[in-house]
C-alpha cells in the first residue's frame, strides 16, 4: 500500500540543542534505514519549512502507524496521511 505523508516538524524553542541534535541524528538514521529497507520510497524537503513529503511502502494502515510512532521526532510531528492508488493514465 502506498501512502503520501506530510511532516511538518515542531521543535520546542527551548529544547537544549544537544537533545535537538540527538533526535535529529537518531531520525536520520532511521529514515536512512528504511529508505534501505524499501518501506520510505521518496523523501522530499518542503522548501522553507521544517517539513517533508514522502512515500512510503507499506503492507496496511498498522504497518505505516508503526513505523510513523517509531520515529524520534513523531512526539514533536503534525502528521497527514493520505492513501495512494495508481492512476488510470499512469505510464
Amino acid at each position: 500500500m502506498l501512502f503520501m505523508v506530510q511532516m511538518q516538524v515542531n521543535l520546542p524553542v527551548d529544547m537544549p540543542a544537544d537533545r535537538a541534535d540527538k533526535l535529529k541524528a537518531d531520525e536520520k538514521a532511521l529514515a536512512q534505514q528504511l529508505q534501505r529497507d524499501g518501506k520510505w520510497k521518496e523523501l522530499w524537503r518542503v522548501v522553507g519549512r521544517y517539513a517533508n513529503v514522502s512515500i512510503f511502502d507499506v503492507e496496511s494502515n498498522d504497518e505505516l502507524h508503526t513505523l510513523l510512532s517509531s520515529l524520534p521526532l513523531f512526539p514533536y510531528m503534525d502528521i497527514e496521511v493520505t492513501a495512494l492508488a495508481r492512476h488510470p493514465s499512469a505510464i
